[in-house]
């Protein structure tokens, strides 16, 4: 290691210290992360092909599950494919199903100690691979510690027309009619049957890439959430720059609509 990057390391690793004491006081049980930004990413670094990008991306998550564990975050939610990218190219979805398949099984593996759930649209995507997801997330229940939300084949205009759909389902089931229903209907009622139900919702929603939309991401849940936008692309995301995150939420003081 060359004195550079000697000093380097030991520079860094005090202002990681001093960003963790600054984010002791206030941190967030929840945590959802928009990993944006691997295909600029892969064109900026000379690949032709954007797969690398997303592979890149992919060999970044475990390290930022390990950071969040750090931090005693409960829960974390990671959206890995959306609705609108399986319109691209046949070649690319594909490669994308085969990358995120692969995450999923590493995530799984017994020395990670965290719970995965599946959540998203799955009848739209393919059959074998939906099955190899939820092999995965099986293979980790029963496990202590942080609950891992895998968001693949996702949106959240869907997820709300899911929650509505199952919740129709269930009172019809029980002879609930619909005057009866429209009587009762609250939003704890679609909570309820939300992909993230029995969860709190996110207090922190982080977007990688310079992007500063939510572009769908947990629209129902994120009522009340509060934002960090990064211009570091996916690929590029250091433990410093999540504990920015933490320290900038730390600071923000919450109204929740007041």
């Amino acid at each position: 290691m060359s004195l550079r990057s000697w000093a380097s390391k030991i520079i860094y690793g005090l202002y990681e210290k001093r960003l963790i004491q600054q984010t002791a006081g206030k941190r967030p049980r929840h945590v959802a992360i928009m990993l944006d930004g691997n295909r600029r990413w892969a064109r900026e670094a000379g690949f032709t092909n954007v797969s690398q990008g997303h592979r890149a991306g992919a060999r970044k998550i475990a390290d930022f599950l390990g950071w969040c564990r750090e931090m005693s975050i409960e829960y974390v939610t990671l959206w890995l494919l959306s609705t609108d990218n399986l319109k691209r190219s046949p070649e690319e979805v594909e490669s994308l199903l085969e990358i995120i398949g692969d995450v999923v099984d590493d995530l799984a593996e017994p020395q990670h100690p965290w719970t995965l759930r599946i959540m998203g649209a799955l009848e739209v995507l393919p059959e074998d691979f939906t099955k190899r997801l939820t092999a995965a997330a099986e293979r980790t229940q029963g496990r202590n510690g942080m609950v891992v939300n895998v968001a693949v084949g996702y949106g959240g205009r869907q997820e709300i027309a899911d929650a509505v759909r199952k919740m129709l389902l269930q009172h019809a089931s029980e002879g609930t009619s619909i005057t009866e229903l429209a009587k009762m209907l609250d939003v704890d009622h679609i909570s309820e049957h939300l992909y993230t139900s029995g969860q709190p919702d996110p207090d922190l929603i982080i977007r990688t890439s310079g992007e500063q939309r939510l572009s769908g991401f947990l629209l129902w849940q994120s009522a009340h959430s509060e934002f960090w936008f990064t211009e570091t692309y996916w690929p590029a995301f250091r433990r410093v720059d999540f504990l920015r995150a933490l320290r900038e939420f730390s600071w923000r003081q919450r109204r929740f609509g007041a």
